[in-house]
C-alpha cells in the first residue's frame, strides 16, 4: 500500500491553487445522509410468512449467485458486513415486505411492531430508516393497485399506504431521524388503453385519500416516483413522469416531494438535466441511484459520468443539503455484498469528486462571459488528483482503503455465504 497520507497531502496542494478546502468537502460528504436499501441482500424476496416469493410488477432480479439472505437476521447480518466498508453517514431503507410477523400479514394490516426487529437494529447502530409501500409481488396488484377500477381492490392498497405513513412515524419516534417513504406503484398496461386518465384520476384520488387519512402524522417526507415503463407495461403507465410531478407541485405540501430515479426514464434523459427545473419549484427531491441499461434500471451504480454530473449539479445550486439521496439496485448474478458496498461507494465517491471543484470560481467565470474559460476548468477538474482524497477519507473512516475491503467480503463469503442452501 502507498503512503496514503502523502498522497492527501500532494492533492491538497493541487487544490489549494484553486481555493479549495479539502477538509471542508470531506466534512460535507460524510455527513450527508445515503438510505442504503435493504432489498440488494436478498433480491427483493421479503420477510414475509407466505409461500410465493415470486418478483411481480415489472421487477426482475436476474442471477442465482449463491449466499441469498433466506430470513431478516442473515439480511442485517449481511448489512451490516457491507456497512463495514462505505463510509459516512447510513440510513437504511426498508420495503414494506420485509415486515418481520410471526405469522402470515397481510399488507393492509401491517402494524408498526411488526417492523420491531428493525427498529431495535436500528437504534442499537444509531441510524435512521426509510420506508416504502409495496405495491407489488401480491395477488392483489396482478392488473392494479392504487389506479384500480375494482374499488376493494384499490381500497385494500390505499389502507396499505396509510399503514405504511404510521409505520414511518413510528421508524421517526423510535430512531429519532426523519423517515423518507417512497410511493411507486407498477400500475400500467401492455398496449395503449382506450381510457389513459381514468386510472389517472384514481391514482390521484388513492393518494389523496392516503394522505388526508394521515395528515397528522409526524416525522416522515414521501416521495412520489414515476417510472417510463415496466415489464408488461411497457405502453402506458399511471405514474408518468408527468403525472408524478404534476400530483407534487399540486399538492403543494411540504412533506410530499419528487422522487427522480435515474433509471427510469428514457434512455436519453439524464436525471442531472432535470434537478433545477425541480428545485425550482420544490424545495426538496428524493433522489433514487441506481445505473439503467437499455431496459433494466437497477444495475449496481458506476462511478459513471451521469453519477458525478448528477452530484456535480447538486453541489453547484449548493442543493445537496435539501437532497434525500438512496440507492436502488439489485443484482443476483454477482456477490451481493460486493453490490453493495460498490454502489455505495461510488455514490458517495461522486459525491466528494463534485465537492472537490471551484463553483464559487467557475460560476464567477461564467457570469463574465469566459465560456471558453469555463470550459477549460471543467475539463481540467475531470483529471484532478481525487483518488488520493478519496483513499484518505476511507482509512480515516476505517473502511477499506482501494480494494482492501473486497478480501475481506471474499472471506465472508466463504465462512458464512457459502454455507447457505
Amino acid at each position: 500500500m502507498y503512503d496514503v497520507k502523502k498522497g492527501y497531502e500532494l492533492a491538497k496542494e493541487f487544490y489549494a491553487q484553486y481555493g479549495i478546502d479539502v477538509d471542508k468537502a470531506i466534512e460535507i460528504a460524510n455527513a450527508t445522509p445515503i438510505s442504503m436499501h435493504c432489498w440488494q441482500g436478498d433480491d427483493v424476496a421479503g420477510c414475509e410468512k407466505k409461500e410465493d416469493t415470486s418478483l411481480t410488477g415489472g421487477i426482475q432480479a436476474t442471477g442465482n449467485y449463491p449466499g441469498k439472505a433466506r430470513n431478516g437476521e442473515e439480511l442485517r447480518a449481511d448489512i451490516e458486513t457491507a456497512m463495514k466498508y462505505i463510509p459516512g453517514e447510513l440510513k437504511l431503507n426498508l420495503h414494506a415486505n420485509y415486515q418481520e410477523a410471526d405469522s402470515f400479514v397481510d399488507r393492509n394490516e401491517i402494524e408498526p411492531k411488526h417492523f420491531d426487529k428493525w427498529v431495535n437494529w436500528a437504534v442499537e447502530k444509531g441510524i435512521g430508516l426509510d420506508f416504502n409501500p409495496t405495491y407489488f409481488s401480491h395477488p392483489k396488484s396482478d392488473k392494479a393497485t392504487l389506479s384500480s377500477d375494482d374499488e376493494e381492490i384499490r381500497k385494500f392498497w390505499i389502507e396499505h399506504g396509510i399503514r405504511c405513513r404510521q409505520i414511518g412515524e413510528y421508524f421517526y419516534k423510535k430512531t429519532g431521524k426523519p423517515c423518507v417513504i417512497n410511493h411507486w406503484t407498477p400500475d400500467g398496461d401492455k398496449e395503449v388503453p382506450i381510457d389513459t386518465i381514468g386510472p389517472r384520476q384514481r391514482l390521484k384520488d388513492s393518494y389523496d385519500q392516503i394522505f388526508e387519512a394521515t395528515k397528522d402524522v409526524e416525522g416522515v417526507i414521501d416521495g412520489i416516483e414515476s417510472k417510463v415503463f415496466g415489464i408488461g407495461a411497457e405502453s402506458f403507465t399511471a405514474g408518468s413522469h408527468e403525472f408524478c410531478m404534476g400530483y407534487v407541485m399540486k399538492a403543494n405540501k411540504d412533506h410530499i416531494i419528487m422522487t427522480l430515479d435515474t433509471g427510469h426514464y428514457h434512455p436519453t434523459e439524464v436525471v442531472s438535466a432535470k434537478l433545477a427545473s425541480i428545485f425550482t419549484f420544490s424545495d426538496n427531491v428524493l433522489l433514487h441511484v441506481s445505473r439503467p441499461i437499455r431496459w433494466d434500471s437497477d444495475h449496481v451504480v458506476s462511478f459513471d459520468d451521469e453519477t458525478r454530473a448528477i452530484m456535480e449539479e447538486l453541489v453547484r445550486m449548493d442543493k445537496l443539503k435539501d437532497t434525500y439521496v438512496a440507492t436502488d439496485f439489485f443484482d443476483a448474478s454477482i456477490n451481493r455484498i460486493v453490490a453493495w458496498v460498490t454502489g455505495m461507494r461510488n455514490t458517495r465517491k461522486a459525491m466528494l469528486a463534485a465537492l472537490l471543484q471551484p463553483v464559487d470560481k467557475m460560476k464567477e467565470i461564467e457570469k463574465s462571459g469566459d465560456v471558453s474559460a469555463r470550459l477549460a476548468y471543467k475539463e481540467e477538474f475531470k483529471a484532478a488528483p481525487f483518488a488520493l482524497v478519496w483513499d484518505y477519507y476511507c482509512q480515516q473512516q476505517n473502511a477499506g482503503v482501494g480494494l482492501e475491503w473486497l478480501k475481506e467480503v471474499q472471506t465472508y463469503e466463504s465462512d458464512v455465504l457459502s454455507k447457505r442452501n
